[in-house]
């Protein structure tokens, strides 16, 4: 299958004053967002910080689509930016790091 011919996903910023989109094939998105909600879910209703979102989905991914998956810290964020443009996560109010949970 060529590449334009792959099925995929407009992921998007809801950060306002920025637009655009990076579409990423259906297959990372897909292992990526249950990985993510996997383990922001796990981090209860406290949430997790989200510098520790990297390292926690990795340790969620096999060695094997960690390798396919190319830069993993960049799909990781693109696909948790379009995780709260959906409403499935979100960022919580407060003073200190950034904060993530389940919406």
């Amino acid at each position: 299958m060529a590449k334009d011919e792959i099925e995929r996903v407009a992921c998007r910023t809801p950060v306002e004053g920025r637009d655009g989109t990076s579409n990423i094939p259906v297959w990372k998105f897909d292992l990526l967002r249950a990985a993510i909600l996997k383990v922001v879910g796990a981090a209860g209703p406290e949430g997790m910080l989200n510098k520790d979102l990297r390292d926690a989905v990795a340790a969620e991914i096999s060695p094997e689509d960690l390798e396919r998956l190319g830069k993993l810290g960049w799909h990781v964020v693109t696909v948790k930016l379009e995780l709260e443009v959906r409403g499935e996560i979100a960022r919580m109010d407060g003073k200190g790091p950034l904060r993530i949970r389940l919406a």
